[in-house]
């Protein structure tokens, strides 16, 4: 088991009433699992994977990552669990500006303390992998989208996450560029990655090896039963 969410709650107070972005919501996630989680906006996609990557708390429930009850550990603790495990990628690709393309993919393995030798290595194979090779000393203003998202995912997999989190990954691409990143997440996932993706495309969702259907923050049982 990668990871267990057992009746979590999350809510913010508006105008003195509780809004549930999550509500009882319950999942188990195997190793080396494709999910794909649907729902329309505001259904909580977004709230659930920032759960998940623990970018983001929970007021009631359980979460169990690797074994480690993540409701009771420190912030520190979660950021490292975080920083050893999971890699994330947005829409909104969330590039660093005045990074070049290389140094943008090399920022976690900064984090993690890895060798200069060791993060070189590692940074010219995932060029190389994406073949972005000849864009690495270019800024992000300077790549297209779908270029902007190679990079975002090559950074979210240079420290070989276990789990590869996803929020809504081709929502700025178009078609082409759209298909090349599912067909990578399609053999990143045969490799043994872990992964879960938010989506409003039916067709990405079909790249998972499930879908989970989101409504008002709950599972949407109806749906997932069809």
């Amino acid at each position: 088991m990668l990871l267990q969410l057992n009746n979590l709650y999350k809510w913010v107070t508006q105008g003195g009433k509780r809004v549930f972005l999550l509500n009882d919501l319950s999942l188990k996630v195997e190793e080396g699992e494709f999910i794909s989680i649907m729902g329309p906006s505001g259904s909580g996609k977004s709230t659930l994977l920032n759960v998940i990557g623990m970018l983001d708390g929970f007021q009631e429930g359980e979460y169990e990552f690797l074994e480690e009850s993540v409701h009771s550990l420190k912030e520190k603790q979660k950021s490292k669990l975080y920083k050893e495990y999971i890699g994330f990628v947005f829409q909104q690709y969330h590039l660093i500006d005045e990074l070049t393309v290389y140094e943008n993919i090399e920022t976690p393995l900064l984090y993690k303390g890895v060798k200069s030798s060791e993060r070189k290595a590692l940074v010219a194979d995932i060029l190389d992998r994406f073949n972005i090779v000849g864009k690495k000393d270019l800024f992000p203003s300077q790549l297209s989208g779908g270029q902007q998202q190679l990079v975002g995912v090559a950074r979210a997999l240079i420290a070989k996450p276990k789990l590869l989190l996803a929020d809504e990954p081709t929502g700025n691409l178009n078609s082409a560029q759209s298909d090349e990143i599912m067909e990578l997440f399609r053999e990143l996932n045969k490799e043994g990655v872990t992964i879960i993706q938010a989506t409003h495309s039916e067709k990405n969702a079909s790249y998972g090896t499930r879908t989970i259907h989101l409504l008002d923050g709950m599972r949407n049982s109806k749906k997932e039963n069809a």
